[in-house]
């Protein structure tokens, strides 16, 4: 079995004031910042990193190598353990927000089942030391996203797509490519322990999946050839209930679309290929999908 080195990330910290990171690596660095750019890890706690974003995007190159410890160690002028959950959970939240990269985002959110957190703190002196170890809870190994990127990357080198392929045709030659090869997962739909059904290293090497592995290799494929798409999470609704599901909005000449390729395949049909909002029946979205912020980010086609 492969040795994993663990990511360390120690970063020192002044309740409401500034931060310092550390990272260690190999090579020690010190980095010091006098303000936040991008990423707010919240004023509203008793802590806030002024580097967040150096803080944020370390955390995000751990998740993407399936590290199975990161630590964060911080010093501080109070006692703070209160606001520890808050603190990372802004950090995991912030380190799957949205990127160029086809492997981030959405991707990299839905690869993951959670998280396991522990925390201490020490006092020393005038200040508090804090140690935050997460262990997040991957759905597929590093070896097999490795695997999905090579795949993906033959595959879509298979299209032979060139400058003057429109967005809208490689989008086609996606969704057919998805809709032909992977079939629904009735085996382990309702296996609770079976993971790797919700990815798309599922949907494209097993050739079967649930809903999130076919929206995730969707999202995964769409991002690589520069379609901006978000995967959206939410109930189907039935006549006799509605159960949780996700399906993807993708974007085409400016506006969003929905795409439900989990259900045209069970149904064998195109009924929610490239819906308006309005056209779109059965599937009620998430809170976080339907705030004005997001609508305003990826306005729909009505």
């Amino acid at each position: 079995m492969e040795k994993r080195k663990d990511k360390i990330l120690i970063l020192s910290a002044m309740s409401l004031i500034l931060a310092v990171l550390t990272v260690m690596n190999g090579v020690l660095s010190n980095m010091f910042f006098a303000e936040r750019n991008h990423y707010d890890v919240s004023r509203d706690l008793s802590i806030y990193f002024a580097n967040a974003d150096d803080v944020i995007d370390a955390v995000r190159q751990c998740l993407k190598r399936s590290d199975r410890r990161i630590m964060i160690e911080f010093y501080a002028e109070s006692d703070s353990m209160e606001d520890i959950d808050d603190i990372a959970g802004e950090i995991m939240e912030f380190a799957c927000a949205e990127t160029e990269n086809s492997d981030e985002g959405d991707y990299l959110r839905f690869r993951y089942g959670g998280y396991d957190i522990y925390y201490s703190h020490i006092p020393k002196k005038d200040k508090f030391y804090y140690t935050i170890e997460i262990a997040p809870r991957y759905y597929t190994t590093h070896e097999q996203e490795e695997k999905v990127s090579a795949e993906i990357e033959r595959i879509i080198s298979s299209f032979n797509f060139d400058k003057n392929t429109t967005d809208y045709e490689k989008f086609i030659r996606i969704y057919n490519y998805i809709y032909d090869t992977v079939s629904y997962d009735k085996v382990h739909k309702n296996n609770v322990n079976n993971h790797i059904k919700t990815t798309a290293y599922s949907a494209l090497f097993y050739h079967t999946a649930v809903c999130q592995g076919y929206s995730s290799l969707m999202y995964r494929m769409l991002k690589e050839c520069g379609i901006n798409t978000r995967v959206v999470t939410g109930k189907a609704v039935y006549d006799n209930g509605e159960e949780y599901h996700s399906w993807n909005i993708v974007c085409l000449d400016g506006l969003y679309y929905n795409v439900d390729i989990t259900w045209d395949k069970q149904s064998n049909s195109k009924d929610y290929f490239l819906k308006s909002e309005d056209d779109f029946a059965n599937h009620k979205r998430d809170k976080e999908f339907t705030e004005q912020e997001f609508t305003q980010r990826y306005p729909m086609n009505l």
